[in-house]
């Protein structure tokens, strides 16, 4: 295995669409919403040891969530854990763990992926981003993995490509934020768009240089820290200046301005598992398509609902269908699946009325 190879996992994020199974105390990539026995964030990590030594893997998460990580993943050490004591977007965590990274090895490759993605094919998901690696290790490029859309989700932003190649790795032309259904569809019709999977890759000397270049004062404030990276001063550098960065987004600080940005289209399947109904797209389901998670369900002219219970519980179900019914401790949760991305808007709601415990 190539010891050049890096990643840094992003497992800061609340995932408050998932509510109330993913909570700010207890968010949804610690959590085993698959039944598959093991935490997405553990599924994750475990994927990327296929390719990645397990002592070059960084995760990038909230101080509350540093417990829950030494739980999960016993394989990494304290200084492989990225702290963020305050929320600052993906920007300042990337350019961060790139410095800390470059540190401990000029010549390092990295991968940028989210931790709470739902990936099949495992062998196909190792050999694009192995193409991906020796494409970065030979240039000065950013490169992303583009997943060929099925249908025009507006929940999801959008890379179009140069479509006049037969090479793997294609120019990237623009990134689109999530578009109206109207451009959704005019996307899929042109056949030169892929969902944007968050998931980049690139050598840490480029990215920090392209830091310089179009985040200057982001990279003057941690810049200054190179002394202390990956030491016992880190945490107190971190502690001291990391709520002065900018919150932004790696996508505005770095993508809208670089040039040197492709996209290889992924060979394997794909989802963010980012709602209640993208999780019913991944689970076995009855003859009535009710899709059944840690409960024991006895259901009768009900159809198309997800069910979710935290202890097994028996849920009874009539004369329901195509419901999110989610029962986890303080909270039951009853909304139709066409309004599933009103979910965080209600968390908010709750917190608001009934205290922020319950988000």
């Amino acid at each position: 295995m190539n010891k050049d190879n890096f990643a840094i996992l992003m497992a800061g994020g609340v995932g408050s669409r998932f509510w109330p199974v993913s909570t700010q105390k207890h968010p949804k990539q610690f959590r085993d919403l698959l039944g598959a026995g093991e935490t997405l964030i553990q599924t994750t990590f475990r994927r990327l040891t296929s390719f990645v030594p397990a002592e070059n893997i960084y995760i990038l998460t909230n101080e509350e969530y540093h417990d829950l990580v030494q739980e999960q993943l016993k394989e990494v050490n304290d200084e492989q854990i990225v702290l963020e004591p305050v929320m600052r977007n993906t920007a300042p965590a990337v350019l961060l763990a790139a410095l800390k990274i470059r540190k401990r090895n000029e010549n390092a490759v990295m991968i940028m992926a989210p931790s709470d993605h739902w990936i099949e094919d495992e062998s196909a998901f190792k050999n694009d981003v192995q193409l991906a690696f020796e494409t970065c290790r030979r240039e000065d490029k950013i490169v992303t993995l583009g997943i060929k859309p099925t249908f025009p989700n507006t929940g999801y932003g959008y890379i179009q490509f140069e479509n006049n190649s037969e090479e793997k790795v294609r120019p990237v032309k623009k990134f689109t934020e999530k578009p109206s259904l109207e451009k959704a569809r005019e996307f899929l019709r042109k056949g030169d768009h892929l969902w944007n999977a968050g998931i980049f890759i690139w050598n840490a000397d480029f990215i920090i240089r392209s830091f310089s270049r179009n985040q200057p004062e982001l990279f003057s404030l941690f810049e200054k820290g190179n002394s202390v990276f990956n030491t016992s001063e880190e945490s107190d550098f971190i502690a001291a200046n990391y709520e002065l960065a900018t919150d932004i987004s790696i996508d505005y600080a770095i993508l809208e301005k670089e040039e040197n940005i492709y996209v290889i289209p992924a060979t394997f399947d794909w989802n963010d598992l980012g709602t209640w109904g993208s999780l019913y797209n991944e689970v076995e389901k009855d003859m009535e398509e009710n899709a059944v998670l840690n409960a024991r369900v006895l259901a009768k002219d009900a159809s198309g609902n997800i069910i979710s219970s935290n202890k097994n519980k028996v849920v009874v179900v009539e004369g329901l269908q195509d419901f999110i019914i989610v029962d986890e401790e303080e909270v039951l949760l009853l909304v139709p699946k066409e309004k599933e991305q009103d979910i965080k808007e209600i968390r908010n709601k709750v917190q608001k009325k009934f205290g922020d415990s319950l988000g």
